[in-house]
């Protein structure tokens, strides 16, 4: 006999309910380990589901309160501590980083802007000399070695997707300005006040609510990875030697060898070490599909999340090699990796396929996590999940998408 349909627990309002159904599908053809999914309209919960198990034996049963690593979908969440900063008025985009972060000015940056590290634009990703196993996992060690880094291009003439420091960059003007640590700073006046579960640094209580990730089944996509990681560094220099160091330098920078241990759990690793759960993602974007406020929480002004998902840059990036688009912290929909139909939607993928954004035309918020790794930047079962939110339950026409990279202006 066939094996029963996995089961998935939650709610779905009923335009929602095929969502469970593909959920479901999903599971059952392999494509994830377990997984969450929330869907909120007006700050309103109308999917919030979950199925499968925490772990690679599948003994455990993925749970309503169970967390797990979202990888880069907390760059979204390390820029929005920042832009409450700007909002304040604490923070302005367009002053020296060195203003607030005097260390930073060494090897020529003493006028690098602030916005630069939401855009990526600050030529920052990696760290050239070679530091020690986990220096990653010490906050002053990696913030040290950015400061003295010299930027691998002239910054603001391009973009390079800062894969895992871009959180200690603007974790520490977070610092500088609060006094408090990027993940006290989130918890304090965020995460705790709106009732939002994603932390930077997991208190040891939560540990046994966590999901383990699981690494990624072979793929051509991984393997060529590895193959581009695995060249000695001592025979590359320049962007090449970059964006080796973007991943390997330290040699757990990603999390590689310790994802599931209570150290990297606890280590504040902003731009990829969130954990969180997808309601939690979902209802943070629901904020920032409407007016910026989540049960009397203010998270951010409609005039900064305007500015915030204005278009930046969008062109070849110096990192990943292939187009990307972002605003200020947010990745902005492309017609390269879609968020739904409307030209303005924004939000941040994680590595395998985790996801949050927010449709402010629709004032629509979507949460995605998963513990299966996963190789490549496009993945169908995710964006099957996109397009069935919008066929039953949102608008499904808008605009047209913003043009090509191929025929977008090259950068300034």
């Amino acid at each position: 006999m066939p094996a029963a349909p996995p089961v998935v627990h939650g709610h779905c309002e009923p335009a929602f309910e095929p969502l469970r159904g593909a959920l479901s599908d999903i599971l059952a053809a392999g494509s994830e380990i377990g997984a969450a999914l929330a869907v909120y309209v007006d700050t309103h919960a109308v999917v919030d589901v979950w199925a499968g198990h925490t772990d690679a034996a599948r003994t455990r049963p993925w749970e309503r309160d169970t967390i797990v690593n979202l990888y880069s979908v907390g760059k979204a969440v390390t820029a929005i501590c920042a832009l409450r900063l700007v909002d304040s008025g604490a923070l302005d985009l367009d002053a020296p980083i060195s203003r607030y972060w005097p260390e930073f000015s060494q090897a020529g940056k003493a006028q690098m802007p602030v916005r630069f590290l939401l855009t990526h634009q600050a030529g920052l990703p990696a760290v050239a000399r070679p530091l020690p196993p986990g220096a990653v996992l010490r906050w002053e060690i990696m913030t040290d070695a950015l400061a003295a880094q010299a930027p691998w291009w002239p910054p603001g003439a391009g973009h390079g997707y800062h894969v895992n420091t871009q959180g200690f960059l603007l974790g520490e003007v977070v610092r500088r300005i609060t006094g408090k640590t990027l993940g006290s700073y989130l918890r304090d006046e965020i995460a705790g006040p709106a009732g939002i579960e994603f932390f930077v640094g997991l208190p040891p209580e939560l540990d046994g609510r966590c999901a383990d990730m699981v690494p990624p089944p072979p793929s051509p996509e991984g393997d060529e990875l590895r193959r581009q990681l695995s060249v000695d560094p001592a025979s590359l220099s320049g962007l090449a030697l970059m964006r080796v160091h973007a991943y390997r330098n330290p040699p757990e920078i990603s999390g590689t060898g310790i994802i599931n241990t209570r150290r990297w759990r606890a280590a504040e690793v902003p731009s990829t070490n969130g954990h969180g759960n997808a309601r939690g993602v979902a209802r943070l974007y629901s904020a920032l599909a409407g007016d910026g406020e989540l049960d009397g929480v203010h998270i951010l002004s409609r005039e900064i999340i305007a500015m915030a998902i204005a278009e930046q840059v969008y062109a070849e990036d110096m990192v990943l090699q292939r187009p990307t688009r972002f605003g200020l912290g947010f990745q902005l929909t492309m017609a390269e990796r879609r968020l739904g139909p409307s030209p303005r939607a924004f939000g941040h993928f994680g590595a395998g396929g985790s996801l949050g954004f927010a449709d402010p035309d629709a004032r629509l918020a979507f949460g995605y996590a998963m513990n299966q790794g996963r190789a490549g930047w496009q993945h169908k079962h995710v964006r099957h999940l996109i397009d069935l939110v919008y066929k039953h339950g949102g608008p499904r026409d808008g605009p047209p998408y913003p043009p090509s990279v191929r025929s977008a202006p090259a950068e300034p």
